[in-house]
């Protein structure tokens, strides 16, 4: 595979417009949105196509945009997919771009995911007499929120004729020009649960009389951990992690009741059924036990991504020939969720990541800190992976 005269001119136009880049995702850190919310971020999105004439989808599935670019040749239809929601999180970084809303910010690189994907989606379209087939641009809302937004946007048509689909997400653990591919199980199925104890409360100096609800909840953290070490197959990656632990009380009052929160991770569908079975029997048993009462929810959140093999090695394969991309390895599976999933159960595709770990190791912070930053010189080499992927997709 050879780099086209073509492929050089749209890397050099994406150099080109890095400020632009640079402008757009600081605009956007500045003005973050929440899942479900990002009505001015889906509007700044729509306006910045308009301005280019490009047609465009509003209101997809929610707050999702779709872009369209048609080559002047016959060709497949190509999916090319950012996020673009917020979490609800205080920015604590010192920048002059630091978010304006608090307890609200980008703390996982969705604005440059945004910005990498409108400037990339310019210069295509600038060179549209050259291309061939379609690009669907696809701008999802609520990433970060289960039931997330990928999936309204497709029962919403977003992936009607598309052929294959491809997405990247900036890393900030990974040093820039650095490409991580995996084919097969790449991110995990994210879930959570929630559960009541209902005891019976009381004077710290009359346990006898009461049903501890602290203590239970605690027997059921304990055992919860053999779910996992006794009921999942060992060759299934799994875990069962209690997040949350609530029975506030005074100091010489023994709980009536408490709430325990927690999410699983997995990534084959028999192992989840196990899972979301076998912590309800953890939680009856020590109720019973003590002759206490529960509520137990657990909710379904993201599949687990599956990348597609051929896609997966063709983007490899265009990585490894991108400028400014100087190292491209397989990636480690990783227990975080993402609701690219529900695409590649549609069509055939794969996700990557791009390093973005900034420069400044002082300033290295992990996905969803307070402090979390990105390299900004990371996005024009997301692009041209993206846009190399296009063209020679198109070959």
């Amino acid at each position: 595979m050879t780099i086209s005269t073509l492929q050089k001119s749209i890397n050099e136009r994406l150099d080109e417009h890095y400020e632009e880049m640079v402008e757009i995702r600081r605009h956007l850190h500045m003005n973050p949105e929440l899942s479900f919310q990002e009505e001015e971020t889906a509007a700044f999105i729509a306006s910045y196509y308009d301005t280019l004439q490009i047609p465009t989808r509003t209101k997809v599935g929610g707050h999702g945009v779709l872009a369209f670019i048609e080559g002047a040749s016959p060709g497949p239809t190509i999916a090319l997919r950012a996020d673009f929601d917020a979490l609800p999180i205080h920015d604590e970084k010192d920048v002059p771009y630091k978010s304006t809303k608090p307890g609200v910010m980008h703390a996982c690189g969705h604005d440059g995911h945004t910005a990498t994907l409108l400037v990339l989606a310019k210069v295509l379209h600038t060179h549209r007499d050259q291309l061939k087939g379609k690009i669907v641009l696809i701008h999802q809302h609520a990433e970060e929120y289960a039931p997330g937004g990928a999936k309204p946007m497709i029962e919403d048509g977003c992936l009607d004729g598309v052929d294959v689909i491809f997405g990247t997400h900036l890393w900030s653990s990974e040093p820039c020009g650095t490409i991580l591919y995996k084919s097969g199980n790449f991110m995990a199925a994210a879930d959570r649960f929630s559960i009541q104890v209902q005891g019976k409360g009381g004077h710290g100096a009359q346990p006898h009389l009461t049903k501890d609800a602290v203590l239970i909840g605690s027997q059921i953290v304990a055992n919860l951990q053999q779910v996992v070490a006794r009921k999942v197959n060992p060759i299934d990656s799994a875990v069962v992690s209690v997040g949350g632990f609530v029975a506030e009380n005074a100091f010489n009052v023994i709980a009536d009741s408490a709430v325990l929160t927690g999410t699983a991770r997995s990534f084959e569908e028999s192992a989840r059924h196990i899972i979301e079975r076998e912590i309800e029997q953890v939680v009856k048993g020590v109720c019973q036990m003590h002759d206490a009462a529960y509520t137990y929810e657990y909710v379904r959140g993201y599949p687990a991504v599956k990348n597609h093999p051929k896609p997966t090695e063709y983007i490899a394969g265009i990585a490894n020939q991108t400028e400014g991309v100087t190292e491209v390895k397989e990636a480690e599976t990783q227990m975080g969720g993402e609701d690219f999933a529900y695409y590649l159960q549609h069509v055939p595709g794969t996700f990557f990541y791009t390093g973005a770990m900034p420069e400044n190791s002082q300033d290295v912070y992990p996905h969803h800190h307070p402090k979390f930053d990105i390299n900004e010189k990371a996005m024009p080499i997301a692009a041209k992976v993206l846009a190399n992927a296009v063209l020679s997709y198109n070959e």
